[in-house]
């Protein structure tokens, strides 16, 4: 399976995810740089965290603007995986590849710790690799990371099932106290109704190595390979 990570001038975590799709998964992985244009050979395109563009004006204005991303948008509407990871969420909600917007966290502070997260929904490649309901715990770090749309787009996303992830406590309750920054619904990842485009707040690749002391992120990235390995 041939994976992209594209790399902005200020992302942070594009090596991250490189190295557990590379050298702990062993998948051929193309660093992408953001003024590239052609991406017909990839089957997934991971938007990285970190700060595009040092996210002046908001997060992820000014990114959705390279030819990287205008060529995600093809990759996205031909059914091809395109995968978001915090700052690459606020990506794909300013070009419309989600719905809905990343904002200042509840407390206007930058939150950067550990939570756990309820896996909603198990029947997309995403998130096979869980049971329903599994509670999982991810590194988080964001300061505009509370998932906001009008209440119409929140309806559609519950009854449409598109809320792949929540944040709740250790025994997988969702409420306030649980919410680390404010989201709506406690929201933590959605998809789109193809289910195709995923974009998540916590970041899977800082829990998807044994040397961290933490792998519940890693069955996210086995379940796309898991799909790829059942369509030869």
């Amino acid at each position: 399976m041939n994976f992209g990570v594209i790399v902005f001038p200020g992302a942070n975590c594009d090596r991250d995810i490189a190295y557990i799709l590379r050298d702990i998964l062993g998948q051929p992985t193309r660093m992408v740089w953001h003024e590239e244009s052609d991406l017909s050979e990839l089957d997934v395109i991971v938007v990285p965290g970190g700060f595009s563009y040092g996210d002046y004006l908001r997060c992820g204005a000014i990114a959705q603007f390279s030819p990287a991303m205008r060529a995600t948008v093809d990759h996205a509407k031909q059914g091809k995986q395109v995968m978001g990871i915090c700052n690459g969420f606020q990506v794909l909600t300013e070009m419309g590849l989600l719905p809905g917007a990343l904002v200042r966290n509840r407390d206007l502070h930058f939150v950067c710790d550990r939570t756990p997260v309820r896996v909603e929904r198990t029947d997309l490649p995403w998130t096979q690799g869980y049971s329903p309901g599994h509670i999982i715990t991810l590194p988080i770090a964001h300061g505009e990371g509370c998932y906001f749309a009008e209440a119409d787009t929140i309806k559609s996303l519950e009854d449409n099932n598109q809320i792949l992830f929540r944040y709740c406590d250790a025994l997988g309750e969702v409420n306030e106290a649980a919410n680390p920054n404010g989201s709506l619904n406690n929201i933590a990842g959605i998809c789109n109704q193809a289910g195709n485009v995923l974009g998540m707040m916590p970041h899977p690749e800082r829990a998807a190595d044994k040397a961290l002391g933490n792998t519940d992120g890693l069955a996210l990235f086995q379940g796309l390979l898991q799909t790829a390995m059942a369509a030869v």
